[in-house]
């Protein structure tokens, strides 16, 4: 029983005449006919109509289907309304600002599957360093942000994930000559000489690393760079030695770009974690806050 048909039988109570309601409709006289007549197959053959007389009338039954046709209209018009409601929020845009390591590493899968389930989702994702990407979430630039430090910031006025969990790495030229010492007998002394190259102002991997490496004030700190991808090059044609995220060097050295090494002093340079934020005064509402119950689910499971 298609739900047009239901919407003709409930027009043709009021226009109570076939040929009116036919010529309104645009369609045929029988076509309308052939329609109750496929709702009244529908019910097992009740007649609905009284087609016996030349004034127009309902059936006793044709009383009571009229009575539950316009509630199921109702209800029908309501889901429609609803539905309608989420395909508009579907279209919103969701802003992402996020660091290198979650915006290149972590998010891209995420956000790709989610965007596999919702296709009418519009992403707009831009790569900063962490500051810039709380800044935006806070001047409300942006829905969310991937960060890898809250910076100076206040972690109590952000709602969070956990998405990720990151240690640093030493790295120089694969023919560096720190290399020919060995690399379990390297020192702090050993690479204070080398000139040192690291991440811009506003960097969450340079803040962490002031944070937990002590001595950074000891190494010859010569450039800093606002992208990893300059700092590997640079390193990988040069004496400089920098430090980097796990999962930004592995692939570098994989290809023979550059090499990791470790210092006695630090077993352990920095470990960080890696966050999803958005401030906390906002009330998220439609796709939006399916996007962040989504990540928040599926770095729960990744977790586990």
């Amino acid at each position: 029983m298609k739900i047009e048909y239901i919407r003709n039988f409930i027009k043709l109570i009021e226009y109570k005449n076939f040929s009116a309601l036919a010529n309104d409709l645009s369609i045929s006289q029988s076509t309308l006919s052939h329609q109750i007549s496929q709702i009244e197959k529908a019910l097992g053959g009740i007649q609905l109509i009284n087609r016996t007389t030349k004034k127009f009338a309902l059936t006793e039954a044709g009383k009571i289907f009229l009575l539950y046709a316009r509630q199921l209209i109702e209800i029908y018009n309501s889901c429609e309304r609803e539905l309608r409601k989420f395909k508009s929020q579907e279209s919103e845009p969701i802003v992402i600002s996020a660091s290198t390591i979650p915006g290149s590493h972590i998010l891209p899968k995420l956000i790709t599957d989610f965007k596999n389930a919702h296709p009418n989702v519009l992403f707009n994702v831009s790569i900063n360093n962490s500051q810039l990407s709380i800044e935006n979430v806070t001047k409300k630039k942006a829905d969310f942000a991937g960060i890898g430090s809250f910076m100076d910031y206040e972690k109590e006025k952000f709602d969070y994930i956990e998405i990720g969990e990151d240690e640093f790495k030493f790295i120089c030229s694969p023919t560096h000559e720190l290399l020919k010492k060995g690399e379990k007998k390297i020192t702090l002394k050993d690479i204070i000489p080398y000139p040192f190259i690291w991440r811009e102002e506003g960097s969450g991997m340079r803040d962490i690393f002031q944070q937990q490496f002590k001595d950074y004030n000891e190494l010859n700190i010569k450039l800093e760079m606002n992208d990893n991808d300059s700092i590997i090059s640079t390193v990988n044609e040069s004496n400089y030695i920098s430090v980097m995220s796990e999962m930004m060097v592995n692939r570098s050295e994989k290809a023979n770009l550059i090499k990791t090494f470790n210092i006695k002093e630090y077993p352990v340079i920095a470990k960080r974690k890696l966050y999803f934020i958005k401030l906390k005064e906002l009330d998220l509402s439609g796709i939006k806050k399916s996007f962040w119950q989504y990540i928040k689910k599926k770095t729960e499971k990744i977790k586990k």
